[in-house]
């Protein structure tokens, strides 16, 4: 019987400019311009579909032909798609900016309509049966903080285990009064300095600053640099990505390591091999122009997966 992801957070629409020569700051740059539904718990959740998972997503969703684009692209992933849709308003979005190489220059994210899901919304029936259901709850940080407290209370009520996506730099922070609550949490390096209040020159200072501020499961990303996976707060591995012959668009890698490294771990895996399979997915997700591969499957992730180097034990 396939393993049942509740997920909840970010289901809008992404919206990328990528310049076409180098980047002129302060000037017009010459370009091109594409859309597609994104978020970072829809981009996680149409990863796991895709890898074979049961995926219900919760999100809210303004009433226009974004929300409706945003409900096909779920129904195409296969995904039971339970949105709270707010006629009178808009879709959330995410505009970014990409140069040449795929890397971020600057992003705008309108993101209003997410402070609506308050907590009391879990408390509606299909809300609550959906947590029973469910073997995982996966929630981002696009919600307000209150409601992630609430989520991560019902969780641990119902014996689930939960993680989180931390979004950006201004949004983990909503995180802190429930970090301690929170299984397995996949944050950059900016998000890990937003919480931590400091940012080490090595991949050996976040065990002990995350370690500090109450994780105990995590994987930190460092861009092309080793990222540091830290297990039940006392082990702690690092693991270098391999490098991607060509990188179309990084958007969606991070939400792509979560979703594998949840899927591993779902399926028995240790983190500290589990985030293995989370590095191959997001080693496949750069070299699409999307934010999901749309060739993923659980055969392509193990051709992927021989690429990935074994972790180094930090101790």
């Amino acid at each position: 019987m396939k393993k049942k992801i509740l997920v909840l957070g970010g289901a809008h629409i992404d919206r990328r400019g990528r310049i076409s020569g180098e980047t002129a700051p302060g000037a017009s740059n010459p370009g091109t311009w594409f859309e597609e539904p994104g978020g970072g718990g829809f981009n996680a959740a149409r990863n796991l579909a895709r890898l074979g998972f049961q995926v219900t997503m919760i999100s809210p969703r303004g009433g226009d032909p974004m929300g409706e684009t945003v409900g096909e692209a779920a129904d195409f992933a296969g995904i039971d798609d339970r949105p709270f849709v707010f006629l009178d308003r808009k879709t959330p979005s995410y505009t970014a900016i990409i140069e040449k190489d795929g890397n971020l220059v600057i992003a705008l994210a309108d993101m209003d309509l997410y402070r609506f899901f308050v907590p009391r919304r879990l408390s509606i029936r299909w809300v609550r049966e959906a947590f029973a259901a469910h073997d995982f709850i996966l929630f981002d940080a696009n919600l307000p903080e209150e409601t992630i407290a609430a989520i991560v209370a019902k969780a641990h009520s119902l014996g689930k285990p939960v993680a989180a996506i931390a979004i950006s730099p201004a949004k983990v922070v909503r995180l802190k009064p429930c970090i301690g609550d929170i299984d397995y949490l996949f944050l950059n390096e900016a998000e890990a300095a937003a919480l931590a209040g400091e940012r080490p020159e090595d991949a050996a200072g976040w065990p002990p600053l995350l370690n500090e501020i109450g994780i105990r499961n995590a994987v930190i990303t460092r861009g092309r640099r080793e990222l540091v996976a830290l297990c039940e707060g006392r082990r702690a591995v690092t693991l270098q990505p391999p490098i991607a012959e060509t990188v179309a668009d990084v958007t969606g890698a991070g939400d792509s390591l979560a979703a594998g490294t949840l899927a591993a771990l779902i399926s028995g895996l240790p983190l500290e091999e589990a985030v293995r399979h989370g590095t191959a997915a997001a080693t496949l997700t750069v070299q699409s122009r999307h934010a999901v591969n749309e060739n993923l499957t659980p055969d392509l992730l193990n051709e992927a997966l021989a690429l990935v180097p074994k972790v180094r034990i930090l101790h």
